[in-house]
């Protein structure tokens, strides 16, 4: 099938990294297959997480189907977009329906892209994991491929304004060398070591950033174990639970 809306997209998007000077670092691109199915497990710190998890695929010459709300498949404009581009809509309440989506995507040798979150982390670390990733690289034979994006929180996440337009700010993407899981694994175990992975190439991440706050008021986009005013894991967990928010 012909690509006639993503390769058009990406020139945009390459176009605006470049008018705001972002200052994007990809590690571990050699990671992603140049050929052949794979599940990319990312870490969700913001709403434009699919963006710069799909720009570390791009080294590889790979487009990548992300898997996403059905809600956003309904926007007048986004919508379209994230047709044209083959992404798989998500509805909570018929899961079975997206799951063969990118089950037969796998299959015809896709890169389909997950946030095994499920919902945007207020804490900035990893939260307990979904198994959903873990079954779609088992029953397909595909390799699970851990990444954690950083950076992009500052630009728009869960409870904060949006600064699109933020110039010269850097974004890192980590990509870890690929789990392979079979049939039998148990998910539990797959998950643990999947979450595991993340959280080093997050935490090496968060570290290596070459940015820190401008001041006190500017401690907000670190978590609370480097020393930021982010909320801890559990007092994001009792927010999302107050909130009921589903992002």
């Amino acid at each position: 099938m012909s690509e006639l809306v993503y390769p058009p997209v990406i020139a945009t998007v390459n176009l605006m990294f470049r008018a705001l000077d972002l200052r994007v670092r990809v590690d571990g691109a050699e990671h992603i297959p140049a050929t052949g199915g794979a599940v990319l497990a990312s870490n969700h710190v913001s709403y434009l997480d699919f963006i710069f998890c799909g720009f570390g695929a791009r080294p590889a010459g790979r487009l990548v189907r992300f898997m996403a709300k059905h809600e956003v498949f309904e926007h007048p404009v986004g919508g379209p977009l994230m047709r044209g581009m083959r992404h798989i809509p998500v509805d909570r309440s018929a899961g079975a329906t997206s799951l063969r989506a990118a089950l037969q995507a796998l299959r015809a040798g896709e890169v389909v892209g997950v946030f095994p979150e499920a919902t945007i982390s207020r804490s900035f670390t990893v939260k307990e994991l979904k198994t959903g990733s873990g079954r779609m690289a088992a029953n397909t034979g595909t390799p699970l491929i851990p990444v954690a994006v950083w950076g992009t929180h500052r630009l728009w996440t869960k409870g904060r304004p949006r600064t699109l337009l933020r110039r010269h700010l850097p974004v890192t993407v980590m990509i870890g060398e690929p789990m392979d899981v079979g049939r039998k694994d148990d998910q539990d175990v797959v998950m643990a070591e999947l979450r595991a992975r993340m959280m080093g190439l997050l935490d090496r991440a968060q570290r290596d950033y070459p940015d820190q706050p401008s001041g006190p008021e500017d401690t907000w986009w670190l978590p609370a174990h480097l020393g930021g005013t982010a909320p801890t894991p559990e007092q994001a967990a009792a927010e999302d639970a107050r909130s009921g928010d589903d992002d």
